[in-house]
């Protein structure tokens, strides 16, 4: 269960961003500067903070609900009702790292002159691996990509990176669907699809197609569909217009896995470039004092004065260590 997302006051007096906010991401949390307390109107800019004040003034702290990264991007959620999701977006512009905190809303408004981390193939001729088994496969003539064929281990259509299947594609025609629905085959389907890092199926027909299916009821298949994403929420099941609109979101969808597991490995170590968040307090536990504070430092041999401030890295290593420390 993360820890609270904790808003307070930049120390900086001279600078243009004076808020720190701690996100809890990771054992001890990142932190960054921002304009604003919450992007409420428009997007809010944000920059790596150097360090969390060792005597933060807190302005507001929020319980979180979840806190994750997926890819260059952490995704938000709060407890509470309204305002409540959000995201934190990092991206390039100009040869330097922008960091844009942003909602649903904010972010319908007009983007910045910046590449963010959700672009697909553009710009990219996608290398798409072709099934030896699909006798009537796409041949993405009118998309940038070749193709080239050879056995997979599931799905029709697969991206690779160095050689490793990464996302895959099942395609299905809605009497396919539903003939494997009912008599099981597409749960072994779905569970092969569900072991690869991205995998989904595309049916060539609309959704409403499943309940005019000559030979089997429409409220039974439509409840085979659901107890079958039910089970398996990491593959979906995508309805399009016809097979050339299921060929034309094969190719979109493959090269947005591409895109985003290529930035998700390129920032595998994101949290450790993050100044920590170390918050030394936690709701309901006492606060340390100074005292205890420099009684544990000296029984770890670190040097600490014997008044005034003690300096961050020996706070944030007392909260690294996570003991209790008996009052002295």
């Amino acid at each position: 269960m993360p820890d609270d997302l904790i808003i307070a006051r930049n120390p900086e007096e001279d600078s243009t961003l004076p808020y720190l906010i701690r996100i809890p991401l990771g054992p001890n949390g990142v932190v960054v500067k921002a304009r604003e307390t919450w992007p409420r109107a428009t997007k809010v800019y944000c920059h790596r903070a150097a360090e969390w004040p060792a005597d933060p003034e807190i302005i507001e702290r929020l319980p979180v609900r979840s806190a994750a990264r997926r890819g260059a991007a952490i995704d938000l959620v709060l407890t509470r009702a309204r305002e409540n999701r959000s995201q934190f977006v990092l991206t390039q512009a100009r040869g330097r790292e922008m960091i844009f905190w942003q909602t649903a809303r904010t972010a319908k408004q007009a983007r910045p002159r910046v590449t963010l981390p959700t672009a697909r193939a553009h710009g990219e001729q996608l290398e798409i691996i072709v099934d030896t088994a699909e006798k009537y496969a796409y041949g993405f003539r009118h998309q940038q990509a070749t193709t080239t064929r050879m056995r997979l281990p599931a799905g029709d259509y697969a991206v690779a990176i160095e050689a490793e299947i990464v996302a895959a594609v099942e395609r299905k025609t809605v009497d396919d669907l539903a003939s494997s629905l009912l008599t099981g085959r597409l749960t072994y389907a779905l569970a092969e699809l569900a072991a690869l890092p991205r995998a989904a199926i595309v049916v060539e027909a609309g959704y409403s197609k499943i309940f005019t299916q000559p030979f089997s009821s429409g409220a039974t298949v439509a409840e085979a569909l659901a107890e079958a994403q039910a089970r398996f929420p990491s593959v979906p099941i995508m309805f399009c217009e016809n097979r050339a609109m299921a060929q034309e979101w094969t190719y979109r969808w493959l090269g947005a896995c591409l895109d985003e597991l290529r930035t998700e490995q390129a920032t595998a170590d994101l949290e450790r470039t993050f100044a920590p968040g170390v918050v030394i307090s936690e709701p309901g536990r006492p606060e340390p004092t100074a005292a205890q504070i420099r009684h544990w430092a000296r029984d770890q041999g670190m040097a600490v004065p014997d008044t005034g401030r003690i300096p961050a890295r020996v706070r944030q290593a007392f909260a690294q260590a996570g003991r209790d420390v008996t009052p002295v």
